[in-house]
């Protein structure tokens, strides 16, 4: 058994004071402005194959960032090293940087007022994703695999199972007052078997399940039935003929058309020209019964924060709720402070940070309301069509909304499904898809910070035999 800690050891380290302390040598050093961003995490990762341990990795890492302002211009730098040299040299790169960049006139911290945090618990970090001793860790990886490969004798392999936490701590802070910091956590299980059919076809699909904290999550004899399951029912999988028929997407993938419509709207796809919903505020965009939310304050059914919760964006502004798409009407783009300076707008709160350059923008808990149907009632309702439960590749154009991507499901007949699907991609463009959107289920189910329910968009063409 290869030996695995309680815990990777973390630091007593004041992250905030040592912001706080950066910014302030920015400024001595001749800085107009100046942001500084620190970080510590520990990470835990394993996975099992057909029983023996493949990869084991427990890691930490800290690092610091600092971004430099003097006047309409700046520069950013960051360093793994946090000794007192070693913050000198991370300073004076910024101010040796700033000096030699050209000036934007929308370049700049947010206003002062605007900064803040949330004072409520967000519920984000829980000590119980290292509550298992190392060797049970492992235990719950395998206990996924063998779960699944006992569900069948037709799962003959896998590409194994995995078990992960992870915490991390994060602080920011600025010249004009702020100082934040947060905690987080994280675990998952997941599993990937194979299934092979009588004329050694294989298939392969999986399943997982992510949390917070250890106790929300499946258990792993559930995930490993739930991934033989759906590696199972593809066996036998054959295209079809070229056609036009409804599509159907199962929740797994129908939030990567979500995602797709965050990129159009983001403020950077928005300021450049470079999406197909520029100019759109205010125009119905989408079917009446389509509104898409971002919300970057929420808490899950199980009382935790979400996977985009957290109390301040990435440059210090309070998370909030920002309705981008309210019944098939566009109402927001999502912006930081530089992209709504460049549109004349204000930041929705949506800036991203990472250790060095400019704040860019993500979401926080993106998800479509969910409707009143259940996915079997959508299925039900199909005459001839696909259900969707795996897409290919990346063939999403934001700036026209040409949308092409490989497809792997199962063939609707008669509202039943009948066999599965494989080589065939499935096309259309987001803005008409969006438009076409005739059924919305009601399985809304947080796995990662973009959610859908199930999908049915009508008028797509399947390229196949």
């Amino acid at each position: 058994m290869p030996q695995v800690s309680a815990r990777p050891d973390l630091t007593n380290l004041d992250l905030e004071s040592l912001a706080a302390d950066v910014v302030a040598q920015a400024m001595k050093a001749g800085a107009s402005d100046a942001e500084a961003v620190a970080r510590e995490g520990d990470e835990f990762s394993v996975n099992v194959r057909m029983g023996q341990v493949e990869t084991l990795k427990e890691s930490g890492s800290r690092g610091l960032g600092v971004r430099v302002f003097l006047g309409k211009r700046s520069a950013s730098t960051s360093t793994s090293d946090l000794t007192a040299e070693g913050i000198r040299q991370l300073v004076d790169g910024a101010m040796a940087l700033v000096n030699v960049t050209e000036e934007d006139a929308f370049s700049g911290l947010p206003e002062t007022a605007e900064f803040g945090t949330l004072s409520s618990d967000l519920h984000l970090y829980d000590e119980d994703v290292y509550s298992l001793p190392g060797p049970e860790r492992i235990e719950w990886a395998r206990r996924a695999e063998a779960a699944a490969l006992e569900a069948d004798p037709r799962i003959t392999n896998s590409d194994g199972g995995s078990f992960d936490a992870a915490t991390g701590r994060k602080a920011l802070a600025n010249s004009r007052g702020f100082v934040g910091d947060y905690r987080s956590s994280y675990a998952g299980v997941s599993v990937a078997p194979l299934a092979q059919d009588a004329n050694g076809a294989m298939q392969r699909d999986g399943w997982w399940s992510s949390a917070r904290r250890l106790a929300d999550l499946d258990s792993p004899e559930a995930i490993g039935k739930e991934a033989a399951r759906r590696a199972l029912r593809r066996l036998g999988a054959r295209r079809v003929p070229t056609q036009r028929v409804p599509i159907v997407f199962a929740p797994e993938v129908a939030r990567s058309l979500i995602g797709s419509v965050f990129e159009a709207a983001s403020g950077d796809s928005i300021w450049r020209g470079a999406s197909f919903l520029a100019g759109k505020l205010g125009e119905l965009i989408a079917a009446p019964n389509l509104t898409i939310i971002d919300d970057n304050t929420m808490l899950l059914p199980t009382g935790m924060g979400g996977f985009g919760t957290s109390p301040f964006d990435g440059e210090g502004l309070p998370s909030q709720r920002t309705v981008v798409v309210d019944a098939g009407v566009l109402r927001n783009y999502l912006l930081n402070t530089y992209t709504a300076r460049k549109l004349g707008m204000k930041s929705t709160h949506n800036a991203s940070r990472g250790l060095a350059g400019a704040p860019g923008i993500g979401c926080g808990n993106l998800y479509l309301e969910p409707g009143m149907l259940t996915a079997e009632q959508i299925i039900a309702d199909v005459p001839a069509g696909l259900y969707v439960t795996g897409l290919i590749g990346f063939g999403v154009n934001v700036v026209t909304g040409d949308y092409s991507r490989g497809a792997t499901g199962l063939w609707i007949e008669n509202g039943v499904l009948t066999h599965a699907v494989e080589e065939v991609t499935i096309a259309g463009n987001l803005a008409d898809m969006l438009r076409n959107v005739t059924a919305i289920g009601n399985d809304l189910e947080f796995r990662g910070a973009v959610a859908s329910p199930t999908l049915r968009i009508d008028g797509m063409t399947i390229a196949g035999a």
